[in-house]
């Protein structure tokens, strides 16, 4: 087979493959998957058969290659189940609720444009050119002709009697 021997392969292939597929059944119990590892194990056999070391005995080399292909079928399938059921979870708990979190979202907005109101006229300002707007302190300051250091200690004040005053919302 080494030397590119076909009818050496055949016969390897008929001597082990139902032993091979055997082994892989027990463990698997999918026809279809089985026999598909079997054949990955004797394509991967013929296409390497140059560069291949076997130390031990042909039929040890191909069972282990079985097993271990058995073991990374396993694991991938435990993958894709484990990444189905937390995109499950995902969209169950993200995107099922949509008419909740609409409502907790504009009750949010609600609340965080009230307590917006009740800050000082210059700060309300620069809070809203901040956050609605999405301007620059350095556009602000030159906006409302202040100090870059004004501009940052006012969205301080803001933000932080927001989180004060929002705190207990928010959790």
């Amino acid at each position: 087979m080494k030397k590119g021997d076909i009818a050496a392969f055949e016969k390897i292939y008929q001597l082990y493959w139902s032993g091979l597929y055997s082994y892989a059944y027990n463990i698997l119990r999918n026809k279809v998957i089985c026999e598909e590892i079997v054949q990955e194990i004797f394509f991967s056999l013929w296409n390497k058969r140059d560069e291949l070391k076997i130390t031990h005995s042909l039929k040890a080399y191909l069972f282990t290659a079985i097993k271990f292909q058995t073991l990374n079928y396993i694991k991938s399938e435990k993958v894709k189940k484990d990444y189905a059921a937390s995109y499950t979870a995902f969209e169950k708990n993200f995107f099922d609720n949509s008419n909740e979190e609409n409502i907790y979202f504009s009750d949010l907005k609600n609340k965080v444009e009230n307590e917006v109101s009740k800050l000082p006229q210059k700060c309300q300002q620069i809070y809203r050119l901040s956050r609605d707007e999405h301007q620059s302190i350095k556009n602000i300051a030159d906006l409302l002709n202040i100090s870059h250091k004004t501009v940052e200690n006012q969205l301080t004040k803001a933000l932080k009697y927001l989180r004060s005053s929002l705190g207990d919302f928010l959790f």
